[in-house]
C-alpha cells in the first residue's frame, strides 16, 4: 500500500533571516505547518521563537526569507494583515480589558451596531458572544465583568476572541502557564475538538510533556536555527532536552557537594513548624527543615501549598501553632521575618515579585535599599549600589547584553525570575521560600537557577521550594513533603522518591 500523500502545508517558512544591530537571531529557518495538525514549537528563551511569530503576525519584517501561505506568497505588514489571513494569537500575557463584560471584551474592535447613529446593538453583541463562549465551553453570562473569571477563563475569553475572528491558524503561546491542573486538562480537550473541526494550531510552550503529548509535530529552535524537526513520535523529552541547549537532561540538576557517606543534613533543624492550623486551608502542619538541606512541597492545586508558604512569612493569619526559626519563635509579620532572615518568592513574580516598570538595577536592590543609605537625611551610597548591582548580576547570570536602566518586563521570563531571586541575595537570608521558582521559563534558565539553589543550600541556607513538576522536585530536593486537602500526607526522603508515590499521597482521600 502506497504511503498516505503528505498534506499541502498550510503555512511554510523558507529561509527566514533576522538580525537586531547586527545580531543575528534567526537564521535560515524553515519548516511547515500542515493543515488540520498541531505543531508544537520549542525552544530557550532566546531561540527566536518570539521574532519569529512577531514576522509571522506582521510586527517585524524577515532580512530574507519568504512565507508562503496557503501556496501564495504571505508578507504581512501590519497585524491586521495577518489577521485578514486567518491567523490569530492567544499571549501568554492576556488582552483582555478586566473591567468590560465578557461581550465587550469579544468584539473590543467590531461592535454590532444598529441605527443611524454608531449605537452598539447589545442584543446582538450577547448573542454573538454566548455564540463564542459555547464554541469553548464556557458558561457564564456575557454582561459579567472579566475580572470577576478565574485564570482558567480569562483564557477561555481569550480563545473565544481569536475564534471569533474566523482564524484558520491558531497561534498559542504558553497558554497554560497559569491555569491549574483541572484547567490544563479541560484546556487541551478543547484543543482537540477544536482541532477535530479542522483548525490548525501552533503551540507555543516550555511544557516539554504537554508538547510531546498534545502536539502532533514538533520543531525545536536553539540559537535562531532548526536544531530539529519531524513527528512528536519520534522525540521524547531527554532527546527534546538535548537539542535545546545542548546537554543531556541527567546534567540539568545539579548535585550537591555534600559528602556521599552523609548525604543527609544533620544538627538542630533551621526551621521547625509546629502545628499550625486556619480553618479551612491547613489542619495541623508540622516538620522541620535544616541547614543546607532542599525540601520539596508537592501537591494538587489547592492542597494548600501556597497558602503555607504565605503564613510561614507571615503574610497570612493562622490561627494556631507557632514557627521557629533557629530555635526561636517568630514574631508575625513578613518585615519582622524578613528581618529574622527569611526570603520569599512569590507564585506570581510579574505581579507580586517585580516592579515591572522598575529598572533592572532598582528591582534588584528593592528588599536591601535601606543596606545602602548614607545617614539621616536617606542618601544613598550609589557608588556600593551600583557595585552590588554588578555583583547581583553576576551571580544569577542575567544576561549581559540588558542594561541596568532598563526596564525589568523588558526582559525574557527567565531573566525576571533571576532577578527575583539575586533581590533576595542583598539579605543574606537563612531560609528561602521559593514558589513555583521556574514556572514558565525554559529549561536553559532553569538550569542556571537550579545550579543558584544548590550553591545555596551547599552554603548552609534552607530551601523550601513548592513545585508542580514532580521531575523538578525529584532531581532538585533532598527530601519532599505531601500535602493534600490542608494536611500533610508523606514525608518521602530522596531515596525513596518515585512519582507514583508522590502522586498517591496527593490525591485526596
Amino acid at each position: 500500500m502506497d504511503p498516505a500523500p503528505i498534506p499541502t502545508p498550510l503555512l511554510r517558512f523558507e529561509g527566514i533571516d533576522k538580525a537586531f544591530d547586527g545580531v543575528k537571531v534567526l537564521r535560515s529557518v524553515s519548516f511547515d505547518i500542515l493543515p488540520g495538525r498541531t505543531l508544537g514549537l520549542v525552544g530557550e528563551n532566546g531561540a527566536g521563537k518570539s521574532t519569529l511569530m512577531n514576522i509571522l503576525g506582521g510586527n517585524l519584517r524577515p532580512d530574507a526569507g519568504r512565507m508562503v501561505w496557503a501556496q501564495s506568497p504571505y508578507s504581512p505588514q501590519s497585524p491586521a494583515d495577518a489577521a485578514r489571513t486567518g491567523i490569530a494569537f492567544v499571549h501568554q500575557e492576556l488582552n483582555l480589558f478586566p473591567n468590560l463584560s465578557i461581550a465587550e471584551n469579544l468584539s473590543l474592535t467590531r461592535f454590532p451596531t444598529h441605527g443611524p447613529f454608531p449605537w452598539i446593538d447589545r442584543k446582538a453583541l450577547h448573542h454573538r458572544a454566548r455564540e463564542l463562549l459555547g464554541r469553548v465551553g464556557l458558561d457564564a453570562p456575557p454582561e459579567m465583568p472579566v475580572e470577576r473569571l478565574s485564570a482558567g477563563e480569562r483564557q477561555l475569553v481569550e480563545l473565544a476572541a481569536a475564534l471569533g475572528t474566523q482564524a484558520q491558524l491558531l497561534i498559542l503561546d504558553e497558554p497554560t502557564t497559569s491555569l491549574s491542573a483541572r484547567e490544563i486538562g479541560r484546556f487541551f480537550e478543547l484543543l482537540a475538538r477544536l482541532r477535530s473541526d479542522g483548525l490548525t494550531l501552533l503551540f507555543i510552550s516550555h511544557a516539554l510533556a504537554d508538547v510531546l503529548r498534545h502536539c502532533d509535530d514538533i520543531v525545536v529552535l536553539r540559537d535562531g536555527a532548526v536544531a530539529a524537526a519531524g513527528r512528536v513520535t519520534d522525540f521524547d523529552v531527554p532527546k527534546v532536552v538535548q537539542r535545546m541547549v545542548g546537554r543531556d537532561l541527567a546534567q540539568i540538576f545539579p548535585q550537591s557537594r555534600r559528602s556521599p557517606t552523609s548525604p543527609h543534613p544533620s544538627g538542630p533543624p533551621l526551621l521547625d513548624v509546629r502545628h499550625l492550623s486556619q480553618p479551612g486551608i491547613l489542619d495541623d502542619i508540622s516538620f522541620q527543615l535544616h541547614h543546607g538541606e532542599i525540601l520539596g512541597l508537592a501537591g494538587l492545586m489547592g492542597a494548600g501549598r501556597s497558602e503555607l508558604a504565605r503564613i510561614l512569612f507571615g503574610l497570612d493569619p493562622c490561627r494556631n501553632g507557632v514557627v521557629l526559626l533557629n530555635g526561636i519563635p517568630l514574631p508575625s509579620g513578613p518585615r519582622q521575618r524578613l528581618k529574622a532572615g527569611m526570603a520569599f518568592l512569590t507564585e506570581d513574580r510579574r505581579t507580586d515579585g517585580l516592579c515591572l516598570e522598575a529598572s533592572i538595577a532598582d528591582n534588584l536592590t528593592l528588599v536591601g535599599l535601606r543596606r545602602f543609605v548614607r545617614n539621616a537625611l536617606g542618601w544613598l551610597n550609589r557608588p556600593g549600589l551600583a557595585d552590588t548591582v554588578r555583583t547581583l548580576r553576576g551571580a544569577v547570570r542575567v544576561t549581559p547584553s540588558a542594561r541596568d536602566s532598563q526596564p525589568v518586563r523588558t526582559l525574557s521570563g527567565g531573566n525576571q525570575q533571576k532577578v527575583i531571586l539575586a533581590k533576595w541575595l542583598v539579605t543574606q537570608p537563612r531560609l528561602l521560600i521559593l514558589d513555583e521558582p521556574t514556572r514558565g521559563i525554559d529549561i536553559g534558565a532553569k538550569f542556571e537557577i537550579y545550579q543558584l539553589i544548590r550553591q545555596l543550600a551547599d552554603d548552609g541556607a534552607g530551601i523550601l521550594i513548592i513545585s508542580s513538576e514532580l521531575e523538578e522536585l525529584i532531581g532538585l530536593c533532598d527530601r519532599a513533603l505531601v500535602m493534600a486537602r490542608g494536611r500533610l500526607r508523606d514525608n518521602i526522603p530522596r531515596a525513596e522518591f518515585s512519582q507514583e508515590r508522590i502522586l498517591q499521597a496527593a490525591l485526596p482521600a
